[in-house]
Parts: structure tokens; C-alpha cells; sequence
């Protein structure tokens, strides 16, 4: 099974409250994750143990420019930030790059849990 991991301990906050339903990840990543995939939700150090949170529905996967985010795009992402230039400056942080631009092409995946009973 697919995982879509977060390494950001305030996006782990966020999952664990059930407050996120969207991640934006940079690159046209679609083929990665085909909306009506099931993944597991994991949070976890890059190459380090990751720790299962919930299983969840690829709803839609969306590629397009940073330029092109919307506001509740954003806010999906991270609630405090508000704007595009914030959103790039914290994936430099995330991705440990210095390189990211307005033009550059992001996805936009919607998840929804799934609750087993």
C-alpha cells in the first residue's frame, strides 16, 4: 500500500485532530497518487520509522502552478499560512531547497479518512 507521509510536526498535529483533508506537494505527481487510490496517512522523519495514522481516500489530485493556488488550497495545507510567497518559503524549509519558484508545478491531493467499523 501507498503512504503519503508528513514529516512537519505541526501537520502531525493537524492529523491526529482530523483538521487536514489536503497536502500540496511540489512536482506533477498525480501518477504517484490516481485519485480513488487507498493510502496510508503517515507521520515520520525522511528515511527514518514512520508511524501509521489513518488509512485514507485519494478524492482528487490536482497539478497546476503555485501561482494558481487557491485560498482554501492553502489553508488545507497549513491554516497559518496565507499566501503563496509563505507556502514557498516554508517547502524551501520542508524540501531543503532554495530553488522553488512561483511557476513551478505543485499537486494539490484531497484525501478523506477511512473509518473502519
Amino acid at each position: 500500500m501507498m503512504a503519503l507521509n508528513f514529516i512537519s510536526p505541526h501537520n502531525e498535529k493537524l492529523l491526529l485532530a482530523r483538521q487536514k483533508s489536503a497536502t500540496i506537494r511540489l512536482g506533477d505527481i498525480r501518477d504517484q497518487y490516481p485519485e480513488g487510490s487507498i493510502v496510508w496517512v503517515t507521520f515520520g522523519s525522511r528515511y527514518g520509522p514512520k508511524r501509521r495514522i489513518f488509512k485514507a481516500f485519494i478524492d482528487r489530485a490536482i497539478a497546476k502552478q503555485f501561482t494558481d493556488l487557491t485560498t482554501p488550497e492553502l489553508t488545507h495545507q497549513n491554516p497559518e499560512i496565507k499566501t503563496v510567497e509563505e507556502l514557498i518559503i516554508n517547502f524551501e524549509e520542508i524540501y531543503e531547497r532554495k530553488s522553488i519558484y512561483i511557476e513551478d508545478t505543485v499537486t494539490v491531493i484531497h484525501f478523506s479518512e477511512i473509518i473502519e467499523e
